[in-house]
């Protein structure tokens, strides 16, 4: 996407209230395949179906065909032969949403796949910033944990790279290889978390999983000590930055629970903005945006 159609979806999303259902995509059936479990993006896209009117049926993994053995494919022909209008699909193996549009002629939604992108979680966090803030030009976003796996940084800097975004990325080189910055012009990597934040309009924090670092050098108490995200070190952002997080929050590990409840916290909000976001998106995707 070009940042001028960013911006018309962030547009979209404005005029989107969950609240006072509007009924853009009455008879429309909005499939729902996850092969992951889900709680914030699941949850959204359901609800943002059914705030604009469409119907909506869940899939999961577990007690379906999937577990039979059937592949991608075969599933996607059968909700597609069923009548879903849209799919909605996150899938652990990078690139499962784009091969199963390469084969569907209705319209496919990526809520994740693998290490690759969450594209709707990039969208809702420039919307949030974009509350707070009147343009997404030249934002001094930091990003800080476990960078390697994170599927939301993956987005979130091809999408603010787009509008010359100044993008720190700090974690050990465990959670952050130097091949990183190949992700987009102009990154910058650092080790020093007081360095990453310093000065910086957003801190985007990841959460990390104290299994990926079973077997590394780094123990958990160092990554604690050097990398946790405190009040003392969020004060070295600009004084009205927001503290973001794509949950779960690991409250104690990657963050304090002081900085997570914090009146510069957009941690909630950004659940939030998810539905909106997403009822735009979808709207989009059938053709139906006002």
């Amino acid at each position: 996407m070009s940042s001028a159609e960013i911006l018309s979806v962030l547009k979209i999303a404005t005029r989107m209230n969950p609240r006072k259902a509007r009924p853009l995509l009455r008879g429309k059936r909005v499939l729902l395949l996850f092969y992951e479990p889900s709680t914030r993006t699941r949850s959204s896209f359901e609800i943002a179906a059914k705030s604009l009117g469409a119907m909506t049926t869940l899939v999961l993994s577990s007690g379906s065909s999937v577990e039979k053995g059937e592949s991608l494919l075969d599933t996607v022909y059968t909700l597609w032969a069923v009548g879903a209008d849209v799919l909605v699909i996150r899938h652990p193996h990078a690139g499962a949403p784009l091969l199963a549009a390469s084969h569907l002629d209705i319209s496919v939604i990526n809520a994740g796949d693998g290490m690759h992108e969450h594209p709707s979680q990039a969208l809702l966090d420039a919307y949030t910033i974009m509350r707070h803030r009147e343009t997404l030009d030249g934002l001094h976003l930091t990003i800080v944990g476990d960078i390697y796996h994170s599927r939301v940084a993956r987005s979130a800097i091809h999408l603010f790279s787009k509008f010359g975004a100044k993008i720190t990325l700090c974690g050990p080189p465990e959670f952050l290889p130097e091949v990183a910055a190949t992700l987009a012009n102009g990154l910058h990597l650092t080790r020093s978390v007081e360095d990453a934040i310093r000065g910086a309009e957003a801190v985007m924090v990841l959460r990390v999983q104290k299994e990926r670092l079973a077997g590394k050098k780094l123990s958990l108490q160092d990554y604690v000590a050097k990398y946790q995200i405190t009040m003392d070190r969020l004060k070295l952002a600009k004084r009205d930055a927001l503290l973001m997080h794509p949950g779960p929050i690991v409250r104690g590990l990657e963050l304090t629970s002081e900085v997570a409840d914090c009146p510069q916290s957009a941690i909630v909000e950004e659940v939030r903005n998810g539905v909106p976001v997403r009822m735009a998106i979808l709207a989009r995707a059938l053709g139906k945006a006002k």
